[in-house]
């Protein structure tokens, strides 16, 4: 098993008026088995051992679903490995005396409240203008099951529904866009029947609402698609783009 040893130079902020700084630290005999957010919680024990505030961070499920463990590693959001969350980076993706940057996402519409920590709630805000479909449950409801659907269209929906909003798309952008997280929870919706009813009012909520939040427009480059963790398509941009001029006319 190899060990490694590492400077972690981490971005520390004690509120959100306050003015943030990097800070130095050395971790030791950390193992290349270990998770990057199980080195993290090693930091924090000896942080608290000596009576110092611990590192705020966000996580949850550990295991890649739920989105919330957004750190900028290494200027890359979620580390250096492809098509994962930061909860599933292995410190075997480092070297022994390496040093790592760690910083929250960047980004004028995800303040930050504490350290490594950022108020996310611009995406649920987005969802809520639009992303869902109203169904009359009362009567003779015609079961979803009965529905049927090109297996294509179906497939791209559930790419598209893979989207855990972590928000790396946002953190690659250099113009801090929204653009993939919202083509994403747009196209889902758009390439299934049950929800063409309210299309046009979804993506027209949506998009305006991404605006009010100061989101930047999408630059084309295509770093967020390199960067999600669950590989959403620029497909979603491009299909969201053209929802969004058909419900215009």
């Amino acid at each position: 098993m190899d060990i490694m040893n590492l400077t972690l130079k981490i971005w520390r902020q004690s509120g959100p008026q306050d003015k943030g700084r990097m800070v130095d630290y050395k971790v030791t005999d950390i193992s290349e088995h270990m998770s990057f957010l199980e080195m993290m919680d090693v930091l924090n024990e000896s942080l608290v051992a000596k009576d110092e505030d611990p590192i705020a961070f966000d996580h949850d499920c550990r295991e890649g679903i739920c989105g919330t463990c957004s750190l900028h590693i290494n200027g890359e959001p979620h580390g250096p490995d492809r098509g994962i969350t930061t909860c599933q980076l292995h410190m075997r993706m480092f070297n022994d005396g390496d040093t790592i940057y760690i910083e929250p996402w960047r980004a004028k519409a995800f303040p930050v409240i504490k350290d490594l920590v950022v108020d996310r709630t611009a995406f649920e805000r987005i969802q809520q203008a639009g992303a869902y479909i109203s169904v009359n449950t009362s009567g003779n409801t015609q079961d979803a099951n009965s529905i049927l659907i090109p297996k294509h269209d179906a497939d791209l929906s559930m790419d598209a529904a893979a989207c855990i909003g972590c928000g790396a798309c946002v953190a690659s952008c250099k113009n801090s866009s929204a653009m993939l997280f919202v083509g994403a929870k747009v196209s889902q919706f758009a390439l299934l029947p049950q929800g063409r009813i309210e299309a046009k009012e979804r993506v027209m909520n949506m998009v305006k609402q991404m605006d009010e939040e100061g989101f930047g427009n999408c630059t084309n480059t295509g770093a967020c698609e390199v960067e999600c963790p669950k590989n959403i398509s620029l497909e979603n941009i491009a299909r969201m783009n053209r929802e969004y001029l058909k419900a215009s006319i």
